[in-house]
């Protein structure tokens, strides 16, 4: 399973949340504290709203731990909503094209999780895609499928009903299929303005998920991680041990934070057809 964050607030370099904390992302890629992988080495990447609608990504192969390329970039980098990923494979390649975040246009997209006999499930799944998003797709993740699918599924117009409908979709191929095994995700997307954050399991236990609203995760090198007041955190697991400030998100809730601040309400999947 993956770790990630996603903030949004005053713009703050991308260092004070993937570095400098206690238990930073680029710690949880060799310790992570609540994972079923304790590493995560297999890829990472960050993605970042600037002056533009369209967000920068950057993605590469290396464990986080050991691009000098992130860390300098992670230090010059200023943005009030990114996204920061590294990854545990489930399966596919470590390439590229396999790391998150993903992008279209103006919106990002990334996920922790599984969708259980994904690759029964592949050829099924991607024909649902629309024709004209299809060939958009570069990877082989049940994630980056995922994604395609939020996109047909009118992500665009309403980012919680097309979760809502995508995972009723994905269900129903899993059912036809004769697939045991469940769909877990906590997944974040972003169309620039706001972060849509979702923790869901269809049975068993669900990855982890955590807000914090104004956090000031202590640094291991000194200093506030954060450097404005109304900051919002969206991540696996705290940053610090200052349990106060860390928030779990409830099972089957989606979160939802922009500039009104935040609001976590319950999850229904649509009804199947």
């Amino acid at each position: 399973m993956c770790r990630w964050l996603a903030y949004c607030g005053s713009p703050i370099y991308l260092e004070s949340l993937i570095l400098k904390p206690e238990n930073s992302l680029i710690h949880q890629s060799r310790h992570a504290l609540q994972s079923v992988s304790v590493t995560n080495g297999d890829g990472f990447g960050v993605g970042w709203y600037g002056d533009r609608p369209e967000p920068g990504v950057f993605r590469d192969i290396q464990p986080a731990w050991n691009d000098e390329n992130l860390k300098s970039i992670s230090a010059q980098i200023r943005s009030g909503l990114f996204f920061a990923h590294v990854r545990a494979s489930t399966g596919t390649s470590t390439s590229r094209a396999n790391c998150h975040p993903f992008r279209h246009e103006n919106w990002m997209f990334m996920h922790n999780g599984k969708i259980g006999g994904f690759e029964r499930l592949r050829r099924e799944l991607t024909l649902g895609v629309a024709p004209d998003l299809y060939n958009r797709i570069r990877g082989r993740t049940d994630s980056e499928t995922f994604f395609y699918l939020l996109l047909t599924n009118g992500l665009r117009d309403d980012p919680v009903a097309a979760f809502g409908r995508t995972i009723a979709q994905v269900l129903g191929v899993m059912a036809r299929a004769g697939v045991e095994e469940s769909l877990t995700m906590t997944a974040a997307v972003s169309d620039g303005k706001a972060v849509y954050a979702l923790r869901y399991a269809s049975a068993g236990a669900t990855p982890s998920l955590y807000y914090g609203c104004g956090a000031r995760p202590n640094c291991a090198k000194g200093g506030a991680a954060a450097e404005s007041q109304d900051s919002i955190l969206i991540l696996s697991e705290p940053l610090d041990h200052d349990e106060a400030q860390w928030n779990p998100v409830p099972d089957s809730h989606v979160l939802i934070a922009g500039q009104g601040g935040v609001a976590v309400k319950p999850f229904e999947v649509a009804a199947l057809s």
